[in-house]
This record gives structure tokens, sequence and C-alpha cells, in this order.
């Protein structure tokens, strides 16, 4: 099982997440393209610690919304959502090759991650845009998105990913953050959720009903408080239950 985490998402002199301490444990970054967080400086740093550990790097990809952090839906005309992707990935390609390595894969972010569940319109300007970017990059994304299908019908490599730390509902998607529970905040429920999905690939929605979980990645939002430490744990717990942690790219 891959372990991914977001890094990145700090800007100037803000900072969001502790990309160190999470490069130690995690195998993939999925590493903010300054859309809705991030900036040139943050991403050089993140790539070269990235490449040093190596931790295979990933582009997040995301709408023009740093004020809100790209958790806004926007309603983006086709033509330029493809644009902006591909314009995210080449930035980030740029210093991931300085540090020699290299953009290996590439998820969206946020409102676009779960806009492109669903949207046609928008998650084939997303797969439009991966394209654009050149490469056979391997789009991450939820199981069962229109994302993931559009990406397979493009000849791009569709990898399933499940989330540790957020609650689903029972449709298999995951519950909207402005929703009471969107998060999971125990630690200990994080784990066993964590060793649930990879092993018995299954999770316990909102309403109690059990959800079939097909994943290849796994991954754990580093602005959440504590997520090294959380990060360390789950991989402790999934190399304890037998699994391989290692990247899919």
């Amino acid at each position: 099982m891959d372990l991914n985490a977001d890094l990145g998402e700090g800007f100037g002199r803000w900072t969001l997440t502790d990309d160190d301490a999470l490069l130690s444990c995690v195998t993939s970054a999925n590493v903010a393209c300054g859309f809705h967080a991030g900036d040139p400086a943050v991403m050089r740093r993140v790539c070269e610690g990235a490449a040093t550990r190596g931790v295979t790097i990933g582009a997040q990809v995301s709408y023009r919304d740093l004020a809100g952090f790209g958790r806004r839906s926007m309603d983006v005309p086709a033509a330029e959502l493809t644009a902006e992707i591909a314009y995210q990935i080449g930035a980030l390609r740029v210093f991931a090759e300085a540090a020699g390595s290299r953009v290996a894969y590439v998820k969206p972010h946020g409102a676009l991650y779960n806009r492109a569940v669903h949207d046609d319109a928008q998650a084939e300007a997303v797969v439009r845009g991966v394209l654009l970017a050149g490469g056979d990059l391997p789009v991450l994304g939820l199981p069962g998105s229109r994302l993931l299908a559009h990406a397979r019908e493009a000849g791009l490599p569709a990898v399933e990913e499940a989330f540790a730390d957020r609650a689903y509902t029972p449709e298999g998607t995951l519950v909207p953050r402005g929703e009471p529970g969107a998060v999971v905040e125990d630690p200990d429920e994080v784990v066993r959720r964590a060793v649930r999905m990879t092993v018995d690939r299954t999770v316990v929605a909102a309403d109690g009903s059990t959800v079939p979980v097909a994943a290849r990645s796994l991954c754990l939002h580093g602005d959440t408080p504590g997520a090294a430490a959380l990060a360390r744990r789950v991989r402790a717990a999934l190399e304890e239950a037998g699994v391989g942690v290692r990247a899919f790219a």
C-alpha cells in the first residue's frame, strides 16, 4: 500500500504542513502547486526533501483559490481548467527535475477532487490538462469517480485512493467537509480505519453500513493537527499487519 500526504501547503511566511516530518514516513508526496497553497520556494524545498528521502513526487493540482485553500467549488470553463492543470504540473516539474527526481503522478485537491468525482466536464478537463503537460502520468482519485473513468479512457494509469481520516457516505464518496463528523479526529480510530481499509478492503460509513474500498494508495491529510505522528502510527500499524508500504509509482 502506498501512503500519501498533502505537502507544501504553506505560502511565504505562512506554514501549515510539517513537511520534513511527513517526508520521513510517507511514500508519496502530493505537493501543492501554488493554486491552493505553496509558492516557488516551498515547492522547491519540498521537492528537494522528497528527492533526498526517496519519496515519490506528485502534483496536487487545484482550482485557483488561495483564499479558500482550494476548498470552494468553482465553475471554471473546461479549456481554462485544462490549461491551469498543465501549468501547475509544469511548474512543479521544474523543481522536481532540478532536485534529481520527477513528477510521477497527478492528484486534484479539495473542491476539484470532489467535483471530478461526478462532474464529467471538469473531470475530462483535468485529464486533458495532464495530457497537455505531457508524459504518461498516473491520475490519483476516488474509486468509481468520473476522473478515473476519463483517465482510463485517455490511456492514463488510474490509481484508486482511500482516506483514513475522512468519513464516507454509504455510496463510497467522502462526507462533505461542511458536515459534522466529516473529518475523523480520533487518532486511534484513524489507525484502525487505515488497517481495515488495507487488509479487509472495507470502511464503516457514516450511517454504520459497510462500504467496499478498493485502493492502492492511502491518504492522510498533512494539515491535520499531529499529522506526522499520526502518519508514523499508521505506517507502523500497516507494517505490523504484514502490509508492505511502498509507492505505487
